[in-house]
């Protein structure tokens, strides 16, 4: 199907159809994105691999993204986006203890779906590129300082009469091991395992508080 029959096609249905067809369209190709990215890297995903990947015309991933660049800057979002529902999630069913919220805060960081070999290669492979496309960059600090300011928050009860800057630093230092965890994972990925990552993340946060 063409980009002009896809026009012709939505434009016949309903509206409701025409949104939900097109909201699956959108994460069929999506999905197909963040596997052209893990399985050829940033530089060989085209809009071309994308739509082969997802069975879809390449006329219809323009329709939709416009262009590489937007595929990926969206493909990037959703990633984030399903990280910051993951974390979320586990701030809600982790109860109003900071200490246990904390923890559950950093359970999240270490679970297979934001974790896995897959999902660390979509990881690193954009946070290479940051430099060079500020969309990505944007899109990155974001979603990071919304994270970031949860953990200061944390921190902050937790820390009662504790100056700001003792703060901020301590919550610095929880983001960046994590982060550096990640790294670890991603390029040693025989040497430790999301479970040593999070045992040693815990063990710090205990003797730091």
């Amino acid at each position: 199907m063409g980009l002009t029959d896809e026009k012709t096609k939505s434009a016949s249905k309903p509206r409701k159809e025409r949104k939900d067809n097109a909201d699956m369209r959108r994460r069929q190709l999506l999905d197909a994105a963040r596997r052209s990215v893990i399985q050829h890297g940033l530089a060989k995903t085209t809009l071309a691999t994308v739509a082969a990947e997802a069975g879809l015309s390449q006329g219809v991933a323009v329709f939709y993204f416009k262009s590489k660049n937007g595929l990926l800057a969206e493909t990037l979002r959703a990633q984030y986006q399903a990280y910051a529902d993951n974390w979320r999630a586990a701030l809600d069913s982790a109860g109003p203890e900071p200490f246990d919220r904390l923890m559950a805060l950093v359970a999240a960081d270490f679970a297979t779906e934001v974790c896995s070999p897959e999902a660390l290669s979509l990881w690193f492979a954009f946070w290479g590129e940051q430099n060079f496309v500020p969309q990505y960059a944007e899109i990155c600090r974001e979603f990071d300082q919304d994270r970031g300011a949860v953990i200061r928050d944390i921190c902050r009860s937790l820390m009662p009469g504790a100056e700001e800057d003792h703060v901020a630093r301590l919550a610095q230092w929880i983001d960046t091991l994590t982060d550096g965890f990640w790294q670890n994972l991603h390029l040693q990925p025989k040497r430790m395992t999301p479970a040593d990552c999070l045992a040693s993340t815990r063990a710090m946060i205990a003797a730091l508080l």
